[in-house]
């Protein structure tokens, strides 16, 4: 295959450097600081023309093909600039299963990154199993009343609305008894707390209570009953390789490091390079496939359990190679322990990977 810019794909790659040359060291990479300026690094990217690259032109984006979204995420670790705003499932979610009037009231919003977003899906009793939860939101003439609580919701500290999963009718099977709706934050009735990571960071997630917070009947996604195949486009399409853009801050990390290295590299290190190299060629392939019109469906589960593997790699070459007193590579190998819990378990990932692509257990 070949990974190459088209001469379109180039032109574009050259004026984001070009940007990013100007803008760099402007805002953090990490930390705190990071989380609290995102949303102003969001409008920035969005404003200059590189976010939203994939995403429906009649809401804002440039409708460009996912190799654009990719490009962007190269050139913001080359130039060690913050990451791009993970928003692409929830934007996938509300435009596949949303109505039409949900979509032109919030879709430009959440992509030009005026209004603030979070994902109400985890909870604390339910663990991997998502269609566990107990969050419930009880029909009251034109509302619905929410009592549950969510958590590792990731910004709900600044978000405007949530994407929230509740528990409609709880008589019908568990999958089938969910409903998804459009929850307004900043409302009686709604309480955030943050969450103190073991890196230190205490503003990316935090847990969300609802104690009697209502949400118009008209905000609900879908039908009654609907919110599961909704959680499902959202989940598949978080591991979509177009949201793997971090396989190039790996191989950024793999690079710093190398050069701390006189010598042969440890094994550690030499592993990473190579798992950040496979990953690399893995997105490019899926990426050639999705342009081709291949849809991936279950194999997303492949990309996210490979992602897993690489971050957990290049975290265990950073803490070999800068040690703990490097507070960034520690904090890279503190992160990426996490990486096989969010997002969905390594565990449910092998799951669904034996069951639905291998047919095993059937």
């Amino acid at each position: 295959m070949d990974f190459r810019d088209s001469p379109a794909e180039a032109q574009f790659r050259d004026r984001l450097r070009t940007w990013l040359n100007e803008v760099a060291g402007q805002f953090p990479t990490s930390g705190d600081e990071y989380w609290a300026r995102q949303g102003e690094w969001h409008r920035a990217l969005y404003e200059a023309g590189f976010f939203g690259a994939s995403w429906p032109a009649e809401f804002g984006g440039h409708e460009l093909p996912p190799v654009y979204d990719v490009i962007v995420d190269e050139e913001l670790a080359r130039a060690g600039a913050p990451p791009r705003p993970s928003l692409g499932y929830l934007i996938q979610g509300l435009g596949r299963h949303g109505s039409r009037e949900l979509q032109q009231r919030f879709l430009p919003g959440m992509i030009n990154g005026t209004e603030r977003w979070c994902q109400g899906f985890s909870e604390p009793g339910a663990g991997s199993d998502l269609a566990a939860l107990t969050t419930t939101a009880t029909r009251d003439g034109d509302h619905y009343v929410v009592h549950g609580h969510k958590i590792w919701t990731s910004y709900s500290d600044v978000a405007d609305w949530c994407l929230l999963l509740a528990r409609t009718d709880p008589r019908a099977p568990r999958h089938k008894g969910i409903s998804a709706f459009i929850v307004e934050m900043k409302q009686p009735g709604v309480q955030q707390r943050p969450l103190r990571m073991i890196s230190g960071i205490t503003t990316e997630f935090g847990q969300v209570s609802f104690d009697g917070a209502t949400v118009p009947a008209d905000r609900m996604v879908g039908q009654p009953g609907e919110g599961w195949k909704l959680a499902m486009t959202v989940v598949g399409h978080e591991r979509e390789p177009s949201t793997l853009g971090y396989s190039a801050r790996y191989a950024t990390t793999v690079r710093l490091l190398s050069e701390r290295v006189a010598g042969d590299p440890p094994e550690e290190l030499a592993w990473a390079a190579v798992q950040s190299e496979m990953l690399r060629l893995h997105v490019r392939r899926r990426l050639s496939e999705q342009l081709d019109g291949v849809s991936h469906g279950p194999d997303g589960s492949l990309d996210k359990l490979l992602m897993t593997w690489v971050d957990q790699a290049v975290g265990h070459a950073a803490l070999t190679v800068a040690g703990t007193d490097d507070t960034h590579m520690f904090g890279s190998y503190l992160y990426s322990r996490a990486q096989s819990v969010m997002g969905g378990t390594s565990q449910i990932q092998k799951n669904i990977i034996a069951g639905r692509i291998l047919g095993l257990g059937a």
